[in-house]
């Protein structure tokens, strides 16, 4: 078996085997009242990475004290078997969850995300989800009608919700009636009405809401949800949802989670594909120089973070 050390990871050589109804929304608007990471298991074929230990303190607002978050890290030969194994644990934790709280709360975000959930609509997730339990939200949403080509309502309607039996007062898409400090605000307002509802819970931590797991993407500059590099919104640690209408990356105007909402969600899942994106994934996990710190940088979670990455997207680690 044959070893080489990159910084502070080791690549060890070994083997492994790898492995409808319509929904309409529901209107928000109606509502009107520090880091350990470990490199566990990996289907990147033939390599399997370990991480020596580091720890990295980020501080929150209403927070008393930095707190350590697991990372766990997975590389996949191709972009087939990483959706493959992200439908199994998303499968998993709407299993686990869903038992333990009679509900699944899931938060979407755009881009090549949704395509990575194809295999939740084939058999055996088709059947065996419990898709009643499901309350779907956005981590960030352009503020732009719901049938737009931008919506990433519209962009998971056809690719994903319209496939699955999630009922339709479950998934909640913001008010694309109202200005984006409008939308924003009335996205917030509904959680904080599902929260007295005890459908969302509220981290003991943070105070912020606590999501069972967040599906997240990465942009090719680092963005994570509407947060942009350099951008002032990465540092609002009061609001739950906020608003941009200078977006780097058009449309200009979005509403997005704030990072303290994005960072207290139980579990969060970081999918990024391409190589394209490996600049990104090389500033966050490996051994890069660049002293600025990117949005995908300050992502962590209550329980665990896993980022799930093509070989492409792996390939300066």
């Amino acid at each position: 078996m044959a070893s080489t050390s990159f910084a502070f990871l080791t690549f060890t050589t070994t083997s492994l085997r790898t492995s409808v109804r319509r929904t309409t929304p529901f209107n928000c608007g109606s509502h009107r009242s520090g880091s350990s990471i470990g490199f566990n298991r990996v289907g990147f074929r033939g390599a399997r990475f370990h991480c020596l230990k580091t720890t990295t303190a980020y501080s929150m607002a209403g927070v008393a004290a930095a707190t350590e978050k697991k990372k766990r890290v997975e590389v996949f030969d191709t972009e087939e078997d990483l959706a493959a194994s992200l439908a199994k644990y998303t499968a998993d934790l709407s299993d686990k969850l869903g038992k333990e709280r009679g509900s699944f709360t899931v938060v979407l975000s755009g881009g090549s995300l949704i395509k990575s959930l194809r295999k939740l609509v084939e058999p055996p997730y088709i059947d065996s989800i419990e898709w009643g339990k499901w309350h779907v939200f956005w981590v960030d949403e352009r503020v732009v009608p719901k049938d737009h080509v931008d919506s990433n309502y519209k962009l998971a309607y056809d690719g994903f919700l319209s496939k699955v039996p999630i009922l339709p007062g479950h998934v909640y898409a913001i008010n694309d009636a109202l200005s984006a400090e409008g939308a924003a605000e009335d996205y917030e307002t509904c959680l904080k009405h599902l929260v007295k509802s005890n459908i969302l819970a509220i981290s003991s931590a943070t105070g912020f809401p606590k999501f069972d797991l967040m599906l997240l993407g990465m942009g090719p500059d680092g963005h994570v949800a509407s947060l942009f590099p350099g951008h002032p919104l990465c540092k609002e640690n009061e609001k739950w949802v906020t608003f941009i209408k200078d977006s780097p990356k058009p449309p200009p105007e979005r509403i997005t989670f704030t990072f303290p909402v994005i960072n207290s969600a139980a579990y969060n899942a970081l999918v990024i594909c391409g190589a394209g994106k490996a600049g990104p994934v090389q500033a966050a996990l490996g051994n890069s120089q660049n002293s600025d710190v990117l949005p995908v940088q300050m992502v962590s979670a209550e329980e665990e973070f896993t980022w799930f990455l093509d070989k492409e997207a792996a390939s300066k680690l």
